[in-house]
């Protein structure tokens, strides 16, 4: 089970919303960052995170660019992204999913669809199989 998740989104509204839906998951830990520049650093930081949800478009540095920061560095290039973005250009969805991002939900989403995706996630990450 996930027990840290790193939230990134520039909408204060948008995190509270991840803190309902993650009271079902009993222990887990929400780290929150508003743009792409503010999730390195928290994952510099922070230890444990096992799960990223991303926004797209976002300040200071975006989702594609926080995507393209994770695969330059290496450190971090097997944690598992979820893109959690409202209906754009489907080229940047593409593009995330290029980038690693291992699946997409439209904002608004309804809870159930994103605790799909993230079982999903987490059923298929190499801790889940140890």
């Amino acid at each position: 089970m996930i027990k840290k998740v790193l939230i990134v989104d520039d909408s204060a509204l948008i995190h509270q919303m991840y803190k309902l839906v993650f009271m079902r998951y009993k222990g887990c830990q929400i780290v929150s960052a508003m743009n792409g520049l503010e999730a390195l650093d928290k994952l510099s930081q922070e230890a444990g995170i096992e799960l990223v949800l991303l926004d797209i478009n976002m300040p200071v540095m975006n989702g594609l660019q926080f995507l393209q920061s994770l695969q330059k560095e290496g450190i971090h290039k097997d944690l598992p992204v979820i893109i959690v973005s409202t209906e754009g250009k489907e080229e940047d969805t593409l593009r995330g999913l290029a980038l690693g991002a291992r699946g997409y939900v439209k904002k608004p989403f309804q809870p159930a669809e994103l605790h799909d995706m993230i079982e999903k996630i987490a059923a298929a990450s190499p801790a889940a199989r140890a």
